[in-house]
């Protein structure tokens, strides 16, 4: 309930700024593309005991992976509002998803061949942002930093062959192989947003490129993961744009 209460929220700011009136409306659709690159390790998850709860991780302890292959393509698109001469309102949808091969750390096969399953993390992030444009919309080179809220739909998976591990993270004498098998989690998380980009005007359109911040951290399901365990959906967007005036 508490999610659904931020989620309408941010959709009534939303229609707020659509409502600007016409006359001071400057409008435009933004497009996006770029690369993705989450939180890095040292970051991640609530620190518990010592340790982190972030689920990539725990994994570290039982899976080979390299944790920057989760850096990834994101694309996307925007509808901003001008009000008045000096700020944008906005609405933006983006998609990230990103696969990572692992495979078991400690165990293989009795044939030789690795214990091997796929990671998977998708982001598909709503946004409300409001910006300042501190040389106003009709500047030869317009710079801009902002704010915002972002509703991030997400889903993570792990899915392949796996060892059955103690619950206490003891590494055994042999390995109980189990698989094919698949964990997820899913839902939405509400978190902030923070961006500055720069776009060029030129008639119409708009070319630039914005830096723009997410956080986030959900809760996986303690049935197919550890109790405890999150995964944390915030990192750094480097996107160029493409802006269209109308």
């Amino acid at each position: 309930m508490r999610r659904l209460m931020l989620s309408l929220a941010t959709v009534s700011v939303v229609g707020a700024f659509i409502a600007t009136p016409s006359a001071y409306a400057q409008q435009s659709v933004n497009f996006f593309v770029g690369g993705f690159v989450p939180a890095p390790l040292d970051s991640r998850g609530e620190i518990s005991a010592g340790l982190s709860n972030d689920v990539l991780v725990r994994d570290l302890n039982f899976f080979a992976f390299r944790f920057d292959r989760f850096t990834g393509a994101t694309f996307g698109g925007e509808y901003l509002v001008g009000i008045g001469d000096f700020f944008d309102a906005g609405a933006s949808i983006g998609y990230y998803q990103q696969t990572v091969p692992a495979v078991d750390a400690n165990f293989v096969n009795s044939n030789g061949s690795n214990i091997a399953a796929d990671f998977k993390l998708r982001i598909v992030p709503f946004t409300a942002t409001f910006r300042v444009l501190p040389l106003g919309h009709r500047a030869p080179v317009v710079p801009y930093a902002g704010v915002g809220v972002g509703v991030n739909f997400w889903r993570y998976s792990e899915s392949g062959f796996f060892v059955d591990y103690p619950a206490n993270g003891t590494i055994p004498k042999t390995a109980d192989i189990f698989g094919p098998a698949t964990f997820v989690g899913s839902g939405t998380r509400v978190g902030p947003v923070v961006l500055a980009g720069v776009r060029v005007p030129i008639g119409p359109m708009a070319p630039g490129f914005e830096v723009r911040w997410q956080q986030g951290k959900a809760d996986l399901p303690s049935s197919d993961f550890a109790p405890g365990r999150v995964i944390d959906l915030g990192g750094i967007n480097y996107l160029f744009t493409f802006n269209i005036r109308f």
